[in-house]
């Protein structure tokens, strides 16, 4: 007998998903891409500091745009 769907608010479902540092790093690792050294010093001082996403997102772009 097949088990009943259960009627989930729009608020439980997640659209996406969230990949931690350490899960980045081996997925990269496994795609050919390493992660420099000022990669990982940039990552460590935005958590350091506390930035939000968005504050950490423009810290990356502001150190990959050129000039």
């Amino acid at each position: 007998m097949p088990t009943p769907k259960k009627n989930l608010p729009k608020e439980a479902l997640v659209k996406g998903h969230t990949v931690g540092r350490a899960r980045f790093t081996k997925i990269s690792e496994v795609e050919g891409i390493t992660v420099s050294t000022a990669m990982r010093k940039r990552a460590r001082s935005s958590t350091d500091q506390g930035l939000s996403a968005e504050e950490a997102r423009r810290l990356i772009i502001r150190a990959y745009r050129k000039s």
